[in-house]
């Protein structure tokens, strides 16, 4: 019986990989087999800190640096599945935002992911097709006070995945995106708010105030999404492509 869950002997790149949702994909995927891991994050430690059996190839790099992918690209010979995941956080609203703070998550989340894309596709060709799943976030369809860069590029990435899927569908490229609510990762960290919240009442505590609007009542782990993004990858969702998958725990509603 097939195993729409075996990943043996295939190759897969994930961005934002030393830490939260990119670590827990690393190690989903490590877990059903997969052949090799290209992972690349800014955090040099956190990826050599991945505990991980597969082969990994480890770059430490900004995503936005075009010089940076177009010598992967070099080297990228062919590619199964891509994890586009790194982004920051900006906590501000729209007439509070800097140029530079606006500028700076857009080189990270939007152009990072369109620089991430690209390579992944064109490596994609020459294996004959794969999948990928760009991470989006509920914030992207949702208008959510205060983070505007961060929704506005998160809305982007959800448009590109669609686009992509759209072009890649003859050549078998799978494109989707994912868009969680909250989620507990180190993103929130970056946040003034909620540095005064952890102060006050402890991490957990704030974690928990954050899941206030959500039916669920709690913020999603790191493994749940990357449960769900391994199943956007797998063979399991042959069918699917040019999808925004929301996983809310029913915040959106």
């Amino acid at each position: 019986m097939k195993n729409d869950f075996d990943f043996s002997g295939r190759s897969a790149l994930i961005t934002g990989a030393a830490s939260g949702i990119g670590a827990a994909s690393a190690k989903w995927l490590d877990e059903r087999g997969i052949g090799t891991l290209i992972l690349i994050d800014k955090d040099a430690d956190g990826l050599a800190a991945l505990d991980l059996s597969c082969e990994t190839e480890l770059h430490t790099a900004d995503v936005g640096d075009e010089s940076f992918w177009d010598g992967l690209d070099a080297n990228l010979n062919g590619l199964d599945h891509a994890i586009v995941n790194a982004g920051i956080g900006a906590f501000a609203p729209m007439a509070d935002h800097t140029f530079s703070d606006w500028r700076k998550v857009m080189s990270v989340n939007l152009d990072g992911a369109f620089l991430t894309l690209r390579s992944a596709l064109r490596a994609m060709r020459k294996s004959g097709g794969g999948s990928a799943v760009l991470v989006a976030s509920i914030t992207g369809h949702k208008a959510v006070p205060a983070i505007g860069a961060y929704g506005v590029a998160k809305a982007g990435v959800s448009h590109m995945a669609r686009i992509a899927a759209a072009e890649g569908a003859e050549q078998n490229i799978r494109v989707n995106a994912i868009a969680p609510g909250g989620v507990d990762t180190a993103i929130w960290d970056a946040g003034e708010a909620f540095q005064k919240m952890v102060e006050e009442q402890g991490r957990d505590a704030a974690l928990q105030a954050l899941a206030t609007g959500t039916p669920r009542g709690k913020l999603a782990t790191s493994d749940e999404i990357a449960g769900n993004i391994g199943y956007l990858l797998s063979d399991a969702a042959a069918n699917i492509t040019g999808t925004v998958q929301v996983s809310d725990g029913g915040y959106s509603l």
